[in-house]
């Protein structure tokens, strides 16, 4: 079966871009569908959806849009039907990979559509800001953001080889077959480089379990990811052992994942075991960014680019509390572990970060607030040490076996 590669663009304003496009996806054996997301005048190629058809999917119609002249109502619009045009699409099989090219405005529209795409499917953006910030862009999807050099807004030597570049890592992906990997179920964990010991401990003990384990580094966006496929029901459970981002969240670090961390598997009913780990830090970048608020508190460079800072009694009292009203949402089982020799490694009885003070505030918070129904265990070692390990990752496979 030949593939077809949806293509995305302002087809109106750009059309000489996307003609090379594609001719090249064709020339190279594969179909396009083209998307003309533009709503200033009339495409300069043909097109198989219309601006009208993405507008009307968007919830307007593209004479209101012309008539307003308000490019944020356009762009809103716009990026509402080119998301709803390319889940469509996909799920009638009518394409297997999205394209597009753009500006800011360009790579927001294209984005929208590229993320409306399940995570596997080919998504390549060419983009005047594929070499800043993403986050806003990708999401958390897998869309490549491919550097457009140039502006995008007409063919010369440059671009043209940028464009066909593209096309390549395209088509590349859509070749590309997925390996035969046995289905198993999976389970979610939250890392940071001082829990890194006792994640990978519970890994090969739940992997050798039957179990697919599925590791995010809790950058902010890693927590948000794993929220988000926890919310989508991929998730059989949760080892969720480093919540650090609720502490840069209370306190204002740099790897927030929001106000809706921890909150996926409580609403699902998903089985989850807790564990406070690195809620003895707050992220910043390198030690140069630590805002002035800060610059008298226990800091520590991690790394030239991360600077870590040692919560305090105070907030480690407040990060129980949230904790624990957080897990008391729970429709599901849960249970509490907490490590009485240190949540990290660097808060140890020998680390730089040992504060016997401000761990027992987080651990009385939780244990005053939890409901009587979540256990809460109080074991005498390292978050680290291979005892918690098999602690904690014991009781998951309890919970889980009770769920067959």
């Amino acid at each position: 079966m030949t593939k077809t590669i949806a293509v995305i663009g302002a087809m109106d304003t750009k059309g000489n871009d996307y003609l090379f496009v594609r001719r090249e996806i064709e020339q190279r054996g594969y179909r396009t569908l083209v998307i003309n997301t533009g709503v200033l005048g009339e495409p300069t190629l043909e097109v198989d959806v219309t601006a009208s058809q993405v507008a009307n999917a968007g919830g307007s119609s593209l004479e209101k849009l012309r008539k307003r002249r308000d490019k944020s109502i356009a762009m809103n619009v716009m990026t509402k039907g080119i998301a709803i045009i390319m889940k469509k699409l996909f799920e009638k099989g009518q394409i297997h990979a999205g394209f597009s090219m753009g500006g800011t405005n360009g790579t927001i529209i294209g984005t929208a559509g590229l993320r409306a795409l399940p995570i596997g499917v080919p998504k390549v953006m060419v983009s005047t800001v594929a070499a800043g910030d993403t986050v806003p862009y990708v999401g958390f999807s897998d869309v490549v953001m491919f550097p457009s050099v140039l502006d995008v807004s007409g063919l010369n030597r440059v671009s043209a080889q940028i464009y066909a570049n593209a096309v390549g890592a395209i088509i590349g992906m859509v070749q590309t077959g997925v390996p035969k990997i046995e289905s198993k179920p999976i389970i979610t964990a939250s890392m940071f480089g001082n829990t890194t010991t006792l994640v990978n401990k519970c890994k090969s003990r739940l992997e050798d379990e039957g179990f697919e384990m599925m590791v995010f580094h809790a950058t902010g966006t890693g927590g948000k990811t794993m929220e988000s496929l926890i919310e989508k029901g991929f998730i059989r459970g949760v080892l969720d052992v480093t919540p650090t981002e609720l502490a840069d969240y209370l306190v204002g670090g740099v790897l927030n994942a929001g106000p809706t961390r921890l909150d996926a598997a409580a609403k699902k009913g998903i089985p989850q075991v807790i564990a406070p780990g690195c809620l003895d830090m707050v992220n910043f970048w390198g030690i140069h960014t630590v805002p002035d608020r800060f610059k008298n508190r226990q800091l520590y460079e991690w790394n030239s680019n991360v600077t870590l800072m040692r919560t305090t009694p105070d907030e480690n009292n407040r990060l129980g509390s949230l904790l624990a009203r957080k897990l008391n949402r729970a429709s599901g089982p849960v249970a509490v572990f907490l490590p009485l020799k240190g949540i990290s490694e660097l808060d140890s009885p020998r680390g730089i970060f040992w504060n016997p003070e401000a761990n027992d505030a987080l651990f009385q918070a939780i244990k005053d607030e939890i409901h009587n129904n979540i256990p809460v265990y109080e074991i005498d070692c390292n978050i680290n040490d291979e005892e918690f390990s098999n602690r904690v990752s014991g009781k998951l496979l309890e919970f889980l076996e009770d769920e067959r």
